[in-house]
């Protein structure tokens, strides 16, 4: 730890107060979004009733696209999150690309605190969309400036809400399930090619849990905690999920809810009191929970990125009391800001991040690759070890399904945006080679053995 309290500035001084259940939180938290009341529907309207399997299918791709994660958090901890591992594993050289990368993809906290509005306005009629979407934004911010224990104490009761919420959805619907649920007409309504079409679509709504891996400088005890939480979390959702996929398919025919959000089962099977119940604790947790963890978990890579020497170091300083990186929370908040008040088209923006982030997720699958060489020791004592030929496997797998997904996204994008996602990564790799040149990096070792 610094000796002195007004000058904290490393990811060394963050307080490690995260406990398993708190990050287990920040697990469901971000696995739960919008994606459950909006996608269910797409996914009936591919396989119909069987849409309960698709969500375990789907929960097992989230897992295998999120492995090297789990596997590389099972050895040390990364102070600066995935960042650390790619200085850790790739190279000094690599990690001004990749936080220059998170820099500009950070937009996803804008996106969050719309789609937030999007569920609140129908319950908040005096308030336009930009004001709910900069008020949520707002508070959140603000709490998390009070350190990492307000965001857990926050976490912890919105997830609990959330879950409670969506167990009275299901547990009612259990119970008025159509007698004819098990006609195989309603099941794999599009064969096998469908069924695997609503579980690809499924594994979206089942990601999430890599979020915990930027909270490893702040968690007791982060090789035995982080890995279980991204892997139990990730199934438990998925079955849970499986249980909503029930209710979702199973009540009303399987026509009248293809495609359609997930409110149009509630309102059918709940009372109004349990309705607007399912609406605010299902969709506005959902989402609060998804920004609350982006809020802080996005400053981590960051703050590592200063101490390297990657941007200014004074950017990293953290508040005496709260552990906070304060001027970071502030830049970020602006980034967030910015779009939602100036009307910036946010789904044009969103889709300039498609290539980058399968090159971020290419890069921790190479320092996969590479852990055996590097931590060799504490790799072969893992209680996720595995032999080398299977995690050269699963490297490689991995990394066909993130070049086949990124291109196959990438050229479905109009010519602009795709210039678009080009322009990003060059200006990426070029800040992280003319930066590191420039011989004012000297990333330093910030992961740490236990």
């Amino acid at each position: 730890m610094s000796n002195s309290t007004n000058n904290l500035s490393s990811t060394k001084d963050l307080k490690r107060v995260l406990g398993f259940w708190d990050l287990m939180a920040v697990g469901i938290g971000s696995i739960i979004g919008s994606g459950i009341m909006s996608l269910t529907g797409w996914g009936i309207d591919d396989t119909g009733r069987s849409i309960c399997i698709a969500f375990v299918i789907g929960g097992l791709i989230a897992i295998l696209a999120r492995s090297p994660q789990i596997f590389l958090n099972s050895v040390a901890r990364y102070r600066g999150g995935d960042y650390s591992m790619v200085g850790t594993f790739l190279g000094p050289r690599w990690t001004g690309t990749y936080s220059m990368i998170a820099l500009l993809t950070s937009v996803t906290l804008s996106m969050y605190a719309l789609s937030f509005a999007d569920y609140a306005m129908p319950f908040l009629p005096a308030f336009t969309r930009k004001s709910i979407a900069l008020g949520i934004l707002t508070l959140l911010f603000i709490t998390n400036t009070f350190g990492i224990n307000a965001f857990a104490k926050v976490q912890n009761l919105a997830v609990i809400f959330l879950v409670i919420s969506l167990t009275i959805f299901t547990a009612v619907g259990l119970t008025k399930l159509d007698g004819n649920y098990f006609d195989p007409a309603n099941f794999m309504t599009h064969g096998f090619v469908g069924l695997w079409q609503a579980s690809v679509l499924m594994s979206y709504t089942c990601d999430g849990a890599q979020f915990v891996t930027q909270m490893s400088g702040e968690a007791k005890n982060p090789t035995r905690d982080i890995p279980r939480v991204m892997l139990f979390s990730t199934l438990g959702v998925s079955v849970f999920y499986g249980l909503i996929g029930i209710v979702a398919a199973g009540v009303l025919p399987v026509a009248e809810v293809a495609g359609k959000p997930l409110s149009v089962v509630a309102s059918a099977i709940l009372s109004k009191p349990l309705y607007y119940l399912f609406c605010i604790g299902g969709g506005w947790m959902a989402l609060l929970t998804t920004l609350n963890s982006s809020i802080a978990t996005c400053t981590k890579p960051l703050m590592q990125a200063c101490n390297d020497g990657w941007y200014p170091r004074s950017l990293a300083r953290l508040h005496p009391r709260y552990r906070t990186p304060l001027i970071l929370l502030v830049f970020y908040y602006v980034v967030g800001f910015v779009p939602i008040a100036f009307n910036i088209n946010i789904g044009v923006i969103s889709n300039i991040t498609i290539a980058v982030g399968a090159i971020t997720k290419s890069m921790i699958v190479l320092c996969l690759w590479r852990m055996p060489k590097v931590l060799p020791e504490v790799w072969k004592k893992s209680d996720f070890h595995i032999s080398d030929g299977a995690l050269k496997t699963l490297c490689i797998v991995d990394l066909l399904v993130i070049v086949v997904s990124g291109v196959t996204s990438s050229f479905k994008l109009p010519l602009p945006l795709l210039l678009g996602n080009m322009g990003m990564v060059a200006f990426a790799f070029l800040f992280g080679s003319v930066r590191y040149k420039s011989g004012k990096v000297k990333v330093e070792d910030s992961y740490e053995l236990s």
